[in-house]
Parts: structure tokens; sequence; C-alpha cells
């Protein structure tokens, strides 16, 4: 079974590109910034994608990149990993909502900087104004999934991060990690 692409990876117009890196529409529940905000006939956006997929695409120790909205999503599901990793910590939902407020507005490297686990899928960025923009769109999806995976993830009878989605923080995606160990506290 292959690994699971993004469906916007077809999006016609053709969306804006930085650094390879897809500008994607998505429907701002949570946070503000620079998204583009969806049509109409939009019914999932690529944060919906990358939380839905990352079940399934965890398993993966390939990914062959498809479109320049497939390595957003693999930028998302590092994310959705590193989210869950930091969950772990946490043992109400106040603390989850907290740390991932932390996580989502803590500096972090653009795909495309050394350093970052697969750097290599990505093109250089051209000016410091497009890699403002992309740090800002990126912030923004940071944001978008954090909460959303807050609300998703937290068992609404205990109160606590669901063992359901916990069990996953085991794997890495492509073997990498946007969360190093001892990184964090």
């Amino acid at each position: 079974m292959p690994a699971i692409h993004s469906k916007h990876n077809k999006m016609d117009p053709k969306p804006k590109v930085l650094g390879g890196v897809a500008i994607l529409p998505f429907a701002a529940k949570h946070s503000k910034g620079p998204a583009p905000i969806p049509g109409p006939n939009v019914e999932v956006d690529i944060i919906d994608e990358a939380i839905t997929y990352f079940k399934a695409n965890i398993f993966f120790q390939t990914y062959e990149i498809k479109g320049d909205a497939d390595k957003l999503l693999l930028y998302l599901t590092l994310f959705v990993h590193q989210c869950l990793l930091r969950m772990t910590r946490c043992s109400s939902k106040d603390a989850v909502l907290k740390e991932m407020y932390q996580l989502s507005i803590e500096t972090f490297k653009l795909p495309m900087d050394a350093g970052f686990p697969l750097s290599s899928f990505y093109s250089p960025i051209s000016s410091k104004r497009d890699s403002d923009e992309l740090r800002a769109y990126l912030l923004q999806c940071r944001q978008e999934v954090s909460s959303r995976l807050a609300e998703i993830v937290i068992d609404k009878t205990t109160g606590k991060p669901s063992k359901w989605w916990m069990c996953f923080t085991k794997r890495k995606f492509l073997g990498k990690s946007l969360e190093s160990a001892g990184s964090h506290r």
C-alpha cells in the first residue's frame, strides 16, 4: 500500500510556492495570519489532511513526493508527531492546550534550512521577503494544527491525551522527528 498523498497536488489554479512548499488555503479557526482563505469547493483543507492521514503515513519509511502540496504535508506530518511527543508530558486538558500553544509559537527551522530533518526535499528560498512570508505561513499552520489536534486527541471523559493517539509517538515518519532527544525540558 502506498503512502497517502495530498489531494491538493491537483489544485487549480496552482497555489503560490515558496521553497517548494505550496501556500495552500485553509479555514483558520484558531489562528490569524497570511494563509489564503479556501474557496467554497474546498471540503478538506491541508490541516485536516495532515491530521487525518497522520496515522496511516507514520508507518512509511519512504514517501514519493507527487507535488508541492506533499511537501507541506510532509512538514505538517512531522509537526503532528512533535505535538504528540509534547502531549505525552501533559496530564490534563489545560496542560495540553498550554503546551500546544507554546510549541506552535516556538522558534522553528524552515524546511529548507540546514539542520531540518528532510531539508533535501525542499528548494532554497531566494529572498528574505519570501523567507519571512513562508515563516509566517508555517507559523499559522503550526498554530492551527496544534489547536485542532488538541481538540481531537484530548479524551472527553478523562481530559487526558487519548492512548489511541499517544501510541504513535513511538514511531517516526520516514525515520525522522522534529523533536530531538532531550530537546525540551
